[in-house]
């Protein structure tokens, strides 16, 4: 396992330094829970918008664009999807916890094989930004550790509604909440539940 740190998590994201996320990261530490068997995903918390960073963040992170800030909690050990946004994503781990990743100019015909997925740790209080070319899915728990809680901020609406379209392209296939393109892992929930299945190979665990 690389870290986030390395040079080769470049060509992924980078880490965002300059901000304190300190009173973001005690606002969802304190007001959210953290299941010890799944995973949950709120796009968006009206308390933690208000902090004075989230503002900092929307102006110059993301250039002034309107954003949402969220968080994702819980534990997961499995890849089971990847997703991308047209837009980057910023991360901000309150508990140590693993990145998989992998370069969507890997897709070929909404396929991928998970030899191409990376993992990256990323140490708990560090400023996460996932490209726009970045594929990724729920954090993963650091092995040793009892799950996780990571703070989200993406442009606003991300992963809300899906839009009601009638699929015309391969891409418009991955669809899955606005602006949110997804493949599957044929093992996961997703695939289950009408996920593009375009992932092959090992469902990576981390453990």
């Amino acid at each position: 396992m690389k870290s986030v740190f390395d040079k080769e998590f470049a060509v992924y994201g980078k880490v965002v330094e300059g901000y304190d996320f300190a009173p973001l990261l005690k606002l969802v530490r304190e007001t959210s829970e953290k299941p010890a068997d799944h995973t949950i995903y709120v796009p968006s918390d009206p308390a933690a918008e208000a902090l004075p960073v989230s503002q900092k963040v929307a102006e110059r992170v993301f250039g002034g664009m309107p954003v949402q800030v969220g968080y994702c909690n819980g534990h997961n050990q499995k890849l089971n999807c990847l997703e991308y946004h047209r837009n980057s994503e910023l991360n901000i781990p309150d508990d140590d916890m693993v990145f998989l990743v992998a370069s969507l100019q890997k897709v070929q015909d909404g396929r991928l094989d998970t030899s191409e997925v990376e993992a990256f740790s990323a140490p708990a209080g560090t400023a996460v930004l996932l490209y726009e070319t970045t594929l990724h899915y729920a954090p993963v728990t650091m092995p040793g550790k009892e799950g996780f809680r990571v703070a989200v901020v993406l442009p606003r609406g991300t992963n809300t509604d899906m839009p009601a379209i009638q699929p015309e392209t391969l891409e418009d296939r991955f669809l899955r909440a606005r602006n949110k393109w997804l493949i599957a892992h044929p093992d996961s929930n997703e695939a289950k539940e009408g996920a593009f299945v375009g992932l092959s190979g090992e469902n990576i665990t981390i453990k």
